[in-house]
């Protein structure tokens, strides 16, 4: 009875877990296959589990290969998100430059497609809906060579957003579904644990704070309450990462109870005995200690407003959030590396990067006039003597504004490098969906090495499992960098100590996977500026590259270390070099007025002025730095207010919670965020990464 009253996407992906199990059973040196796997750890419900891997690729009749001249074998992977934009390698016969691909209903980008020999073809799936999709290929419009394979891709009916996070979890993640109906008795979990919190948003949409994990590529699960969830298998990657998509304040108006969490930001566990403090004075703030699950309640009539919330842990460095608006705090305290934290064991564990990494191996690709054919570099300039022609491979960038850097000599490919159709290449991977693109050029062989990029290559929706190689990855060097874009900047008015100079730069942000930073992207000229900021040298949007965006920043710095006093704008989006593009809305440079440079610091009293004429501030960020920058204490405070009074941390001495006295370096940030929402702040709002625009100060102080 279940069966018949399952909803058709459930049947749908049931029917082809189901066929790709009978398939994987029939492929010689298949994988174990599907199994089912409790997670040992929480003793919750068993989920189908690939040990962090994907399904393996549809072969259901390898022989046809053999005997029909136009086929459609398999697909790798087999399954992908229904928003497209996964890289999919397709097999069978008769394939040609001409073939046309179809995702049930949807014909694919043609100008997505490498076919790499008759019986391979890589291609980016489009968007579809969820559910198992039949695999069409077709010869031009030759309908006699039309072949199809059932069921031979799926559309996940969820994905996460972001899909990847550390392992300590906290990460804050939007599962989005296609066709789901998820009321409030829905249940959310990864890697077989429920969601730390969750909020429904609606019938398509769930918000969930992700629990710690282990490293690798893990099912994302949600049941909606009738027993049958929707799993999707490796739709969230624990990694080492510093996202920021974490901690901070949700939940709702804050109306005489709060709910506070207190985790160690690097493994994830309960800070148990952790300090939570309520308002911005000792003597009159309600004060408790949060148990071993590393929660604490606070049921107060009082707490009928926004208040002042401080944590406070033993070896732990402390944060504050200002006048706080809603009802739950999650907090993710860093440990503090220190021999005075040692008198009980070993120091608080710091972290590190877990062994979850893979590899990625393909070719890059430049399309002649003979089709399957390995073809020279035709939009690459010969060199002259002292120089040679050369291609590299990146991962795209987390960050924009990052300057562009050449890998290991060893990693360059060069002309004679060999390939099947095109030229081989290798490199270390992160698990987790990844895009790459790749540079090709002249450079000079004695050193300083200069390298010139004149093509480029992109490709996007990766799959890297823990431990294993991707194989059969392909780059069309298609993309010539002949582009020009003009930067105007409206640069902050300098204070006394700076700015003096401008960095801007200009990248490509493919998708949602990261940036791609090229050797012209960065220029810091002087200030007063003598004009606009030109950038030659960037790849046209289109073919590979269509649906790109070029990414522009700009930072007023001060020094030839682009250090502070700065000012900074982040992440201006274009998809065309036409036009000039008008870069204005810095933030003022902050002056710290309490405490006084140079003076003592009460402890308690923090107040700053902004320079005048500078762009709004939706956030305010204090970062007080003890003992040598071993120990920091943040204190965050939402706009229009500069001036602020915080507990006096003093009674609990180092490292019991509080600061060791001495030399202070204070921090001031004042930012823009974008759909800023204190009720809803997280971690990164509080970073450079996650502001849109910002200025940054530095001053000294003693404590």
């Amino acid at each position: 009875m279940r069966d018949r009253e399952a909803s058709p996407t459930k049947l749908a992906l049931r029917g082809f877990l189901l066929f790709a199990l009978t398939a994987s059973a029939c492929i010689a040196g298949a994988p174990e296959g599907i199994r089912r796997q409790t997670d040992g750890d929480d003793g919750e419900e068993p989920l189908i589990n690939f040990d962090g891997g994907t399904l393996p690729p549809i072969d259901a009749a390898p022989d046809i290969a053999a005997l029909d001249p136009y086929a459609v074998v398999g697909a790798d992977p087999t399954h992908g998100p229904f928003t497209g934009g996964q890289r999919v390698l397709i097999r069978g016969n008769g394939f040609a430059a001409a073939t046309r691909v179809w995702f049930g209903e949807i014909e694919a980008d043609a100008s997505t497609m490498v076919p790499i020999d008759p019986t391979r073809l890589q291609i980016t799936a489009p968007k579809g809906t969820a559910g198992a999709v039949t695999l069409t290929v077709q010869k031009g419009d030759d309908e006699s060579t039309r072949r199809s394979l059932p069921g031979g891709y799926a559309y996940d009916a969820l994905y996460a957003a972001p899909s990847s996070g550390p392992v300590a979890g906290g990460t804050v993640i939007e599962i989005i579904g296609d066709g789901t109906s998820w009321t409030s008795s829905a249940i959310a979990r990864i890697g077989g644990k429920p969601c730390t919190t969750q909020t429904i948003n609606g019938p398509t949409s769930i918000t969930c704070t992700v629990p710690k994990g282990t490293p690798g590529a893990k099912p994302v699960s949600v049941d909606a309450g009738d027993g049958q969830p929707i799993v999707v298998l490796d739709a969230y990657t624990y990694e080492d990462s510093t996202n920021g998509f974490k901690g901070g304040l949700s939940g709702a108006p804050l109306a005489g109870k709060l709910k506070v969490l207190v985790y160690n930001n690097f493994t994830g566990d309960p800070i148990a005995g952790a300090h939570v403090i309520v308002g911005n004075a000792l003597p009159s703030a309600l004060v408790k200690q949060v148990d071993a699950t590393g929660v604490t309640l606070f049921d107060d009539p009082s707490l009928d407003g926004p208040r002042t919330v401080t944590i406070a842990a033993k070896c732990h460095s402390p944060i504050t959030f200002v006048d706080v608006p809603v009802d739950t705090a999650t907090v993710y305290l860093d440990p503090v590396l220190s021999p005075a934290c040692a008198a009980d064991g070993d120091p608080p564990p710091v972290g590190g990067k877990p062994g979850a990494g893979g590899g990625i191996r393909g070719e890059l690709v430049w399309q002649g006039n003979v089709e399957f054919k390995k073809s020279p570099w035709i939009n690459v300039p010969a060199p002259a003597p002292g120089e040679r022609q050369v291609a590299y491979v990146f991962h795209a960038s987390q960050d924009p504004t990052g300057t562009f850097q050449l890998p290991h000599p060893s990693t360059a490919i060069l002309p004679d490098t060999p390939g099947e159709i095109g030229y081989q290449f290798q490199l270390g991977s992160s698990a987790g969906n990844r895009a790459l693109y790749a540079l090709a050029g002249v450079e000079t062989t004695t050193p300083p090495v200069k390298f010139t990029a004149y093509a480029m290559g992109m490709v996007q929706g990766v799959s890297v499992l823990p431990g294993q190689f991707t194989e059969q990855v392909y780059l069309v060097m298609d993309r010539t960098l002949d582009q020009a874009l003009t930067m105007d900047v409206t640069p902050p008015a300098p204070g006394p100590k700076g700015p003096d100079r401008v960095r801007a730069t200009v990248s490509v942000m493919l998708g949602n996977d990261g940036y791609a930073l090229l050797p012209a992207g960065v220029k810091t000229p002087l200030l007063p500026l003598a004009g606009p900021i030109p950038f030659v040298g960037l790849p046209a949007l289109d073919g590979s590259l269509l649906g790109a965006t070029y990414v522009s920043t700009a930072r007023a710095v001060t020094g030839p270390q682009a250090s502070a006093p700065m000012s900074v704008v982040g992440r201006l989006l274009s998809t065309s070099t036409a036009e000039g593009l008008a870069v204005d809305g810095f933030v003022g440079v902050p002056t710290l007025t309490t405490p006084a440079s140079g003076a003592a610091w009460d402890g308690r009293h923090l107040a700053t002025t902004f320079g005048a004429g500078g762009s709004a501030i939706d956030l305010s960020v204090y970062d007080v730095t003890s003992g040598g920058g071993l120990i920091r204490w943040t204190v965050v405070v939402p706009k229009g207010s500069h001036a602020v009074e915080v507990p006096d941390l003093s009674v609990f001495p180092f490292p019991e919670g509080g600061l060791p006295s001495g030399p202070i370096t204070i921090g001031v940030y004042g930012a823009r965020v974008d759909k800023f929402d204190y009720g809803a702040l997280r971690y990164r709002d509080i970073r450079p990464s996650g502001m849109s625009a910002y200025a940054l100060d530095y001053f000294n102080a003693f404590l």
